[in-house]
C-alpha cells in the first residue's frame, strides 16, 4: 500500500460495558477508494465517528498523515481535510442547494457584522466566487438543475449527492462515505459512484466507504476491510474479503454457515 493517509492503532471505544470498538488497527492508504464492510454492530460507524472527532476514543491513537489526531474536534480535523458524510444526509431544508453548498468554507466575511456594513465589495466579491464555486460542483454532480430547489424538496439519493458537493467546497484529502447508498436508487447510486471515481482520479480524494451493496463495493473499493466485533477481521480485494472463511461466519454465523455447506439451510 504506498503512502498512508490514516493510521488507527489499537484503538477502543466503550459505553460502559459494551465494547463497540475493541482494539481496531487498520491503514487507509493516500489515493485509496477503501471499503468497510461488516455485519450490524461490527463498530464501524462508530469507528467513523472516533476518527471523525465525534466521539473521543477510550483508548488508542489515530494519526493521518504521521501526524496525531486522536481526539481532535470535528471542526479542526475539517480544517485538516478530513470530512465525514452521514447515513442520513443533513441538508439545511429550508436553504436552495446551491446555498448548502456556498454556506460550507469556513470563515467567510460576510460572517462578520462589520464587513456587511463597511465592506460590503469584499463581501459580494467574496460570495460571487462562492457562487461560481458552487455551480461548477453542481455541474461536475450532474444536478445543475436543482441549483434553486429547497435542499427539503430533493429525494434522498440527491441529498447524498448534495452531501458530497460539500466535501467538493473545501480541500478536502480523505472523505469517510457512512451508507452512500443507503435508501438510494440504482440510477442515482450509480451517479454517486461516478463522482467518487473522477473525485478519487481527478482531483485526488482519498475515500473510505461503509457500504452494505456489495455490487458497489466492489466496483469502487481496493482494498475492502472487514470488521467484525470492533476489530479488524480481514483486508484485501472484494472477492479475497467475500470467500474469507472468518467474513462468511461473522455474516452468517457457524451454525447456519455448516447448514449452507450441508445443503440442509
Amino acid at each position: 500500500m504506498g503512502r498512508r493517509m490514516i493510521v488507527v492503532e489499537d484503538l477502543h471505544r466503550h459505553f460502559g460495558g459494551f465494547r463497540a470498538v475493541d482494539g481496531a488497527s487498520l491503514k487507509i492508504g493516500t489515493g485509496t477508494i477503501t471499503g468497510l464492510i461488516g455485519p450490524n454492530g461490527a463498530g464501524k460507524t462508530t469507528l467513523f465517528n472516533v476518527i471523525a472527532g465525534r466521539l473521543p476514543p477510550t483508548s488508542g491513537r489515530v494519526l493521518m498523515d504521521g501526524e496525531d489526531i486522536t481526539g481532535l474536534p470535528p471542526h479542526e480535523l475539517f480544517a485538516k481535510g478530513l470530512l465525514r458524510t452521514f447515513q442520513i444526509a443533513h441538508e439545511f431544508g429550508s436553504m436552495t442547494v446551491r446555498e448548502n453548498l456556498m454556506m460550507v468554507p469556513p470563515n467567510q466575511s460576510g460572517e462578520v457584522l462589520w464587513n456587511t456594513w463597511f465592506r460590503r465589495g469584499k463581501v459580494a466579491a467574496e460570495e460571487r466566487a462562492l457562487r461560481a464555486k458552487a455551480d461548477e460542483v453542481l455541474e461536475f454532480l450532474t444536478i445543475s438543475h436543482l441549483a434553486d430547489q429547497k435542499a427539503s424538496q430533493i429525494s434522498g439519493g440527491q441529498k447524498k449527492l448534495l452531501e458530497l458537493g460539500r466535501t467538493m467546497m473545501v480541500d478536502a484529502k480523505i472523505v469517510f462515505l457512512d451508507e452512500v447508498g443507503a435508501g438510494v436508487n440504482r440510477t442515482l447510486l450509480n451517479t454517486i459512484g461516478d463522482a467518487i471515481v473522477r473525485l478519487n482520479k481527478e482531483r485526488g480524494y482519498t475515500f473510505c466507504v461503509i457500504e452494505h451493496d456489495m455490487d458497489f463495493i466492489a466496483r469502487l473499493c481496493n482494498p475492502v476491510i472487514c470488521m467484525a466485533e470492533g476489530k479488524k477481521l480481514a483486508e484485501g480485494t472484494v472477492d479475497e474479503v467475500k470467500n474469507d472463511e472468518r467474513v462468511i461466519e461473522a455474516y452468517l454465523g457457524r451454525g447456519l454457515k455448516n447448514k449452507i455447506k450441508e445443503g440442509t439451510a
